[in-house]
């Protein structure tokens, strides 16, 4: 594929970008080498290669997850300054406006 003057300029205005002349002409040079490459990689015979997500080999070095029976409520919630029924009651941490940024 060709990269041409009328393809930099197509791809600067789905971008938002305002190029001047001489960017023009170093992006369509640029883009073009670019698209060499990806063609000289493209003649590469990999049928052979296996494909890969990750350049090293690796497992899940996770455990299984396993179904064990939990502390029981009461338990857990002594331990906790204040309390409710089922929850640890703590103080307001936000005023509830928002960030300032």
């Amino acid at each position: 594929m060709k990269i041409t003057r009328e393809t930099v300029i197509r791809v600067a205005g789905l971008a938002k970008l305002a190029l001047t002349e001489a960017e023009t002409e170093r992006l369509t040079h640029e883009m073009g080498k670019i698209v060499e490459f990806a063609d000289k990689l493209a003649e590469l015979e990999l049928t052979a290669v296996a494909p890969t997500t990750h350049a090293v080999q690796m497992e899940n070095v996770y455990r299984a997850d396993e179904l064990k029976p939990s502390y029981p409520r009461e338990e857990i919630l002594a331990n906790g300054p204040e309390r409710d029924d089922t929850c640890f009651l703590v103080p307001k941490a936000v005023d509830g406006e928002g960030p300032e940024w």
